[in-house]
């Protein structure tokens, strides 16, 4: 049986336009039009419907740290994302030796698998934030445990048929000897290869993009700045189109006015991201990321015990207000949340309302704070009846 819900305004590809209703068969859009809506629809009287938002970057959320997750604390994580309007996300891993590493990823596609349908969003693999990374930019990952990426490494990760097909993007510093290889082998695989936590140079970074590179993690962050006459690598990011830029809005890891220049020079190429670790949705304490130590305190951003900065506590509905509030209008921050990430992964039916695509829906009130969720067409979270996400949500605000 059909279902149709209709909303006074929509997010049809990137553009806000209204009224407008979907109708959902099987899991899947089957029609959007733009009109009033048919008898039976279900009918929003006010705000913004749109695709579920999709978060490419996120190591835990509300207590659970993906590198020691299990069945368990998956659906804790699955069933709390709907409420900050994520329907589909990316474990992320941080720097481990590769074996080790090869294991926690075994343990979060198992702990997806196990996920019973209609519940919650939806695992969509697994993102390894290194660890062929740069010891000269290592943030709050262990430069001791970081390797070069080279044959064998690559080889380890791409053996086993079930995580290659699961391996969706892996972020590395290509100027690292063996990286440009590494990126040719991965890109050929199919995975999306991020330049980050690099100190590739501007011709490194387009080197990068030119042997299949076709992502930035966290622009800015953990990277060779920005200069005037040598352009590092968010300069080359932002004027080269081949690379979608992972932004991490909590307006501490990157300040209001950047995020804004970021949008005018490369809006349609920006995909919002949380990098969100245990602590976001949750209160003051301590919190694990990759397996090591992390203090939430009064001030929403997460930090290892030597005060390195160590993810963030943002959530993704929260990272779509605050670029709407430096400027950016609703429809270009929306769509970096929803069909930017899905695109950078290959993703053409999520992120977006349009037949054939996957019935992911969030209702949005007035002020962007999500009031209903829909995954594969069921609903997931109404704002009328609350849901498991920790009280102190509010603390999930801030960041690196």
């Amino acid at each position: 049986m059909d279902t149709v819900v209709a909303a006074p305004r929509a997010l049809l590809g990137r553009t806000i336009t209204g009224p407008a209703y979907v109708r959902i068969r099987a899991g899947r859009i089957a029609e959007v039009v733009a009109g009033e809506p048919p008898a039976g629809a279900e009918v929003l009287t006010h705000g913004l419907l749109t695709p579920g938002l999709v978060d490419i970057q996120i190591n835990g959320a509300v207590g659970v740290d993906f590198a020691e997750v299990d069945s368990a604390s998956m659906r804790v994580v699955a069933e709390a994302l709907p409420q900050t309007g994520v329907t589909r996300f990316l474990p992320t891993l941080i720097t481990a030796p590769v074996p080790v590493a090869i294991r926690q990823a075994r343990a979060v596609l198992a702990a997806s698998a196990a996920l019973p349908e209609g519940v919650g969003a939806r695992p969509l693999g697994v993102h390894f934030e290194g660890p062929f990374l740069s010891p000269k930019r290592p943030g709050v990952h262990d430069p001791a445990l970081m390797v070069d990426p080279g044959a064998a490494q690559i080889d380890e990760l791409l053996a086993d048929d079930t995580l290659r097909r699961a391996l969706r993007m892996v972020t590395l510093a290509p100027e690292q000897p063996g990286g440009m290889e590494a990126v040719r082998r991965l890109a050929e695989a199919g995975v999306l290869v991020a330049v980050g936590h690099s100190d590739a140079t501007g011709e490194q970074t387009r080197a990068a993009a030119d042997a299949g590179a076709r992502m930035v993690t966290h622009l800015f962050n953990a990277q060779r700045p920005l200069g005037h006459r040598e352009p590092g690598v968010p300069g080359v990011a932002l004027v080269d189109d081949r690379f979608t830029l992972g932004l991490i809005a909590d307006l501490a890891h990157v300040g209001p006015d950047v995020c804004r220049l970021v949008f005018n020079a490369a809006g349609h190429r920006v995909a919002l991201v949380t990098d969100a670790v245990a602590a976001a949705g949750m209160p003051p304490g301590r919190y694990q990321l990759g397996g090591a130590d992390v203090l939430l305190t009064e001030d929403g951003i997460p930090r290892s015990p030597e005060g390195t900065i160590a993810g963030s506590a943002l959530t993704l509905d929260r990272a779509v207000r605050n670029i709407v509030s430096v400027g950016v209008n609703e429809a270009d921050a929306l769509a970096s949340a929803t069909i930017v990430p899905a695109e950078a992964i290959g993703e053409s039916g999520l992120g977006r309302l349009a037949p054939g695509a996957v019935a992911d829906l969030v209702w949005w009130d007035d002020d962007l704070n999500p009031l209903k969720v829909w995954v594969d067409g069921h609903v997931v979270f109404d704002a009328a009846v609350g849901g498991p996400l920790a009280q102190a949500v509010g603390y999930a605000t801030a960041g690196q």
